[in-house]
């Protein structure tokens, strides 16, 4: 946007005064101001085009910004699934989404919304920006290409969350100003939502991006993996476009399983669950895409999923504490095998006795609490002296998806063969888990036990949502098979929250609708 728009009148005051007399003053009226950047002042040098790409980044951090007392925004996406309850009951929003009576007045949503549209308005700065800057040597043409494909593959990301929250969205694709014509963004079909994510991630794979990339930027298997992840949805609800975008999944999967077998040193499943959770790992092997944190780094900001802490009990360093405002239900944690590696104390991802302060004696938590994201070696564990600076990422992808969106496309397109069978072991191998010969299953019941490794596999990582979406199915604990998923009932709170048809999308934030006359109505039932 111009920050001079009062140019010409300031100019015509002065110009006109007597005490200038004769004397012109166009000279230094159009002198640029060199400390108030503006978009058509700043990219000039391929410096630039890394700064704009590191905006990018730092935008998928809205994910763990605060959202109201003892709440943040990641927590959407799990109170909803109903294998998460609280123990705290200060944030009338989030108990809105633990009992699926939440709108267009809920913090976390508006906090989505407005988040994913601030990181695609930065990639779409990028992507407009960058191919105006002059290269030369020593920059490459090369770099400018893999720039673009880094801001491709993140709006990609951007428009895949707003589309399978909210259906048909605003689909903006160039920087806005107050003047743009269509800067009151009517809603687009999905249908046109997904092929603009289809054809940035094709971008993106097609950008000369590394193979892997250990400082968290996007790489090849990041694209790949996604794309697939992209095709598994759409073959699903609401788009259903079945078999032929099964294959596609299939397919795109199994290109980094391929390369996974070639150069298992570098993707690959940890041996252990703690692995996981360990800094020195991070954007290492399983995680193929992260969000980035740094407790040490200035502007960066520590590790934002401390709220499956306990509350008020003494788990780390800084004694009792934690809010306790996301953790695991009975009847999920119940749910698991007998022997899930997953459900051992300590081992897998949960913990049910730790040790006071995080060094002292143990001591039993009396229920069972997420042990997926406890930072052993910022937080203290035995024998261990805590740093108190949590540096963990945040997963995006791993390659365990990538397992399981191989298992369960191929499946649909000619049932179980050979080598979904494997990718769906593997999974189970690490759990310790026997699992039944590759004879005994029917494309109907390997179906369901791939969805419903998903559910334990997944749990806590903002996946298992969508997955009730695109499939139309919840998982029942008591069971252990697959209900509808209009009429299910979440288990997370005393009374039950029965799912209706109107939860398959969330509501667009009121001033949202208030603010965008383009937007017209509110999605159904709300």
């Amino acid at each position: 946007m111009k920050l001079y728009h009062l140019k010409n009148l300031v100019k015509a005051m002065l110009c006109g005064a007597i005490v200038l007399g004769p004397t012109s003053c166009s000279d230094f009226l159009d002198e640029q101001d060199p400390v108030n950047l503006t978009p058509e002042s700043f990219y000039t040098i391929p410096d630039h085009a890394e700064a704009a790409i590191a905006a990018t980044y730092q935008g998928l951090r809205f994910y763990g910004d605060g959202a109201g007392i003892f709440s943040a925004n990641w927590q959407m996406l799990e109170a909803v699934t109903g294998t998460a309850s609280t123990q705290t009951g200060q944030n009338s929003d989030l108990n809105n989404l633990y009992s699926l009576t939440y709108d267009g007045n809920t913090g976390h949503i508006v906090n989505w919304w407005n988040g994913l549209y601030r990181l695609i308005a930065n990639a779409n700065l990028a992507l407009d920006k960058i191919p105006t800057i002059e290269y030369k040597a020593p920059a490459t043409e090369a770099q400018r290409t893999k720039l673009l494909g880094e801001a491709a593959f993140l709006r990609a990301w951007g428009y895949f969350n707003l589309v399978r929250l909210w259906g048909d969205v605003p689909l903006v694709t160039k920087p806005q100003t107050a003047t743009s014509e269509d800067f009151y963004a009517t809603r687009a079909p999905q249908e046109q939502v997904y092929q603009l994510i289809v054809e940035d991630l094709q971008k993106a794979e097609a950008a000369g991006l590394p193979l892997t990339d250990v400082t968290g930027r996007a790489s090849q298997m990041a694209v790949k993996a996604l794309l697939s992840k992209v095709y598994l949805t759409m073959a699903g609800f609401p788009l259903s476009k079945g078999a032929a975008y099964y294959k596609l999944a299939a397919d795109k999967s199994l290109e980094v399983i391929t390369y996974a077998k070639a150069n298992p040193a570098v993707v690959n499943l940890f041996p252990t669950y703690k692995e996981l959770h360990q800094e020195n790992l991070k954007n290492r092997v399983e995680h193929l895409f992260q969000i980035q944190y740094n407790a040490a780094a200035t502007g960066v900001g520590g590790f934002p999923l401390n709220d499956y802490f306990p509350n008020f009990k003494a788990v780390t360093y800084a004694g009792a504490g934690g809010t306790g405002s996301t953790v695991p239900t009975l009847s999920f944690y119940n749910s698991y095998e007998q022997g899930d590696l997953r459900t051992k104390n300590q081992e897998g991802w949960f913990y049910t006795s730790y040790y006071i302060n995080g060094t002292g004696a143990e001591f039993s938590l009396d229920a069972p609490y997420v042990f997926k994201y406890f930072n052993i070696a910022a937080l203290g564990g035995p024998g261990n002296t805590p740093t108190k600076l949590n540096n963990l990422n945040v997963n995006l992808i791993r390659y365990a998806e990538v397992l399981l969106i191989y298992a369960e496309a191929q499946n649909e397109v000619g049932g179980p063969n050979q080598e979904a069978y494997d990718a769906y072991k593997k999974i189970r191998d690490r759990a310790k888990l026997t699992t039944p010969a590759l004879g005994t299953f029917s494309a109907a019941t390997f179906r369901e036990a791939v969805w419903r490794e998903r559910w334990y596999e997944f749990a806590y990582e903002g996946i298992t949502w969508f997955d009730m979406v695109r499939l139309r199915k919840v998982f029942n604990e008591k069971t252990k098979g697959f209900d509808n998923f209009v009429g299910h009932v979440n288990l997370n709170i005393s009374t039950g929250a029965t799912l209706q048809e109107k939860h398959l999308l969330f509501p667009i934030g009121v001033q949202e609708l208030l603010n965008n006359p383009g937007l017209k109505n509110q999605n159904p039932g709300y």
